[in-house]
């Protein structure tokens, strides 16, 4: 038998020098990559931070818009409340109380599409942050500096629309 001999396969020379060079350049466009990933977070993070800021300005912006305007309307609604309240106490339940109802309750929906709320106050400690003071009014069955009547009982966007007598 004879022995075959097999010719060693021949592999590319490889070059070192280029290689080296290949990875120099690899290291630099990862590099760079690199920078402009961060470049696009930290850009999409100022935006985001742009945009939060800008919502807080305009709602800051939409309070003290609409707070004087709700402020001089408030009183109407304390009127309505009034004139059916005291229909209700005459006995009266005519299509002109039904309408002043439905008068009533269509601002009432009014006020609360513009984020007009009902603060319930009676009864509860005086917050100056909430309510304003008309006049001071001690009593022996309430402790100091609770509410004892509500002119006004709206909350406006964060505003008092209305007094409180504590």
């Amino acid at each position: 038998m004879s022995e075959s001999k097999t010719a060693p396969e021949t592999q590319p020379a490889i070059d070192l020098q280029e290689t080296v060079e290949n990875v120099e350049e690899l290291r630099k466009k990862a590099a760079e990559r690199d920078q402009f990933l961060d470049l696009a977070q930290r850009t999409r993070a100022d935006f985001e931070n742009y945009q939060k800021r800008n919502n807080r300005e305009r709602q800051e912006e939409r309070k003290f818009l609409a707070g004087e305007f709700v402020r001089d309307i408030l009183p109407v609604l304390d009127n309505l409340e009034r004139a059916t309240a005291a229909a209700k106490q005459a006995g009266e339940k005519g299509p002109l109380v039904q309408g002043v109802s439905l008068v009533q309750q269509q601002f009432l929906d009014f006020l609360k599409r513009y984020g007009v709320t009902r603060i319930e106050a009676e009864g509860k400690p005086f917050d100056a942050n909430l309510h304003q003071a008309l006049v001071q009014h001690p009593t022996a069955d309430k402790p100091p500096d609770t509410v004892l009547q509500v002119g006004v009982k709206w909350l406006a966007f964060g505003l008092d629309a209305g007094h409180a007598i504590a």
